[in-house]
């Protein structure tokens, strides 16, 4: 009697594991992404850069007191 293959399921393992990989680095990305919708990081950025620029006219006017200007 011939005997029975057994049916090899490892490539249907393979590919239901690349695309569960897949669908959660997609997942993933979407959820790391989200805070720049809600425009939080173009404030504090705006904010971060008045804060330097009013450092850097107080340290030029302080120098400018210094040298009897």
């Amino acid at each position: 009697m011939a005997e029975e293959q057994e049916k090899d399921n490892t490539w249907a393992i393979v590919g239901v594991s690349i695309a569960a990989i897949v669908l959660l680095v997609v997942l993933l990305k979407k959820d790391e992404t989200k805070h720049l919708e809600s425009g939080a990081v173009a404030s504090l950025q705006k904010e971060t850069f008045n804060n330097i620029e009013k450092r850097k006219t107080s340290n030029n006017s302080s120098a400018e007191a210094m040298s009897g200007k």
